[in-house]
């Protein structure tokens, strides 16, 4: 057997295990703040996350907000995830590889639109509990 293609993070137990996978993680995040729509979401995520705190009455609206923010974050990455791999496979134009794309790029947008939906409810919410003259 050639062991110069055995991945080391398998042999890894323990502490150090959890150690390198968060360093992989963290890799991650930093190529994925190098794709232009995770980037522009992740700066909302600045925002919309305290702003959470501000709007939501209680633990589960805060959680519904905040946590709506990351569910788009996490898709996006995935989207990119799947990009990346379809695009390692080579650069001609497969039905295949579009319809991988295009699957990829419908659950984010599912993704915004049920984050929209829950922060449009909660910013009704609040703006009739203390906007009202």
């Amino acid at each position: 057997m050639n062991n110069e293609h055995i991945n080391l993070q398998k042999q890894r137990r323990g502490l150090n295990r959890i150690v390198h996978a968060f360093g992989y993680s963290l890799q991650g995040l930093k190529a994925g703040m190098q794709e232009p729509a995770f980037k522009q979401e992740a700066y909302l995520c600045i925002v919309m996350i305290p702003l959470a705190f501000f709007i939501g009455k209680s633990w589960v609206e805060i959680a519904l907000l905040a946590g709506s923010v990351m569910i788009v974050m996490i898709v996006e990455l995935l989207n990119t995830g799947l990009e990346s791999a379809i695009d390692r496979i080579g650069p001609q134009w497969h039905d295949l590889s579009k319809r991988c794309k295009d699957l990829g790029s419908a659950a984010v947008l599912l993704s915004i639109v049920l984050s929209l939906g829950i922060w449009l409810a909660a910013l009704t919410e609040w703006a009739r509990t203390y906007l009202t003259l």
